[in-house]
């Protein structure tokens, strides 16, 4: 028994955070807000054979870029061996992950929704698509990754979360836009749990009518300008990344950054590509991804 699945990764312009003490449930918990999904991702592969007599009764590898972390993954198993008993079944579990770790990608969330589906479609327990989801989602609220990624790449595109919570709760509304590329540049990590312990009193202020005016505009080139000032009001933005903004704004190219991490992305027409490569290409201490939307999110791959 084995199956693939991907899941795109997903960058947030902003957002507000959404914690229902009252309601208490994981699925309750979330974020409105704006971003968009790519063709980079996490694909994870999930094979099930016999166990033989080992102490664990699975295996978490990873290749490409890594992270430290397999919390995200353990929940996401621990929440399906519940649906069976799978106590003589071994799960070798291979999450490769095309974007870098920490930068406001998304990529816990990836890995736990592409797993979901893999795991789903390996073990045969045929279960709702949004149940899929908020097995994804509930694992990245418990182990304090993020708070509405899961929703977002389980849709795809570029997206207003406009109720939070987990898939089959929180709601989107998709903006279509003509074919555009984006392009970012990667600097270093920045731990989300940190940002949005400190600083979630602002955050809600201005995400919540940011939420509201990009209702309206439904524009994309509104969505980056809105980014940066919400990135300058949670003050998130380092003497790099406005270096990078500033000669964006001198060429009068559009810019966003992604939260949470030291990472700038433009969403343009695809005749620009070049000049934005030329301005980030100078910078040889980031990574750079070129990409475009993933108006699918999140599904399994047929082998």
């Amino acid at each position: 028994m084995e199956a693939t699945a991907f899941c795109p990764a997903h960058i947030t312009g902003f957002f507000k955070a959404h914690l229902d003490e009252e309601h208490n449930s994981l699925e309750n918990f979330g974020s409105m807000g704006a971003g968009f999904s790519i063709k980079q991702g996490v694909t994870t592969k999930v094979k099930i054979i016999p166990r033989k007599n080992l102490e664990s009764n699975f295996r978490i590898s990873t290749i490409g870029y890594q992270s430290d972390k397999t919390d995200v993954s353990e929940f996401v198993l621990s929440e399906f061996k519940k649906l069976g008993n799978f106590s003589d079944k071994f799960f070798e579990i291979e999450h490769e992950i095309s974007i870098p770790v920490g930068y406001g990608l998304g990529s816990s969330s990836a890995v736990a929704l592409s797993m979901s589906y893999a795991l789903d479609e390996a073990l045969g327990t045929k279960l709702d698509r949004t149940k899929i989801g908020q097995i994804a989602h509930n694992a990245e609220v418990n182990c304090k990754t993020g708070l509405g990624d899961v929703l977002a790449s389980y849709h795809g595109g570029f997206e207003i979360r406009v109720k939070p919570g987990a898939p089959g709760i929180g709601t989107v509304e998709k903006i279509n836009t003509d074919k555009i590329s984006i392009i970012m540049i990667c600097f270093s990590p920045i731990s989300t749990n940190k940002f949005i312990k400190e600083r979630l009193s602002q955050i809600n202020g201005l995400g919540g009518k940011m939420v509201n005016r990009l209702l309206k505009s439904k524009d994309y080139e509104h969505f980056q300008d809105m980014s940066i000032e919400f990135a300058k009001y949670v003050d998130v933005m380092t003497p790099r990344m406005q270096k990078v903004v500033n000669e964006f704004n001198n060429k009068n190219v559009k810019c966003g950054i992604a939260l949470f991490g030291e990472t700038i992305f433009s969403m343009i027409p695809k005749e620009e590509e070049n000049r934005v490569l030329e301005i980030l290409e100078k910078y040889s201490d980031g990574i750079i991804i070129k990409s475009e939307l993933d108006n699918i999110g999140a599904r399994v791959l047929l082998n």
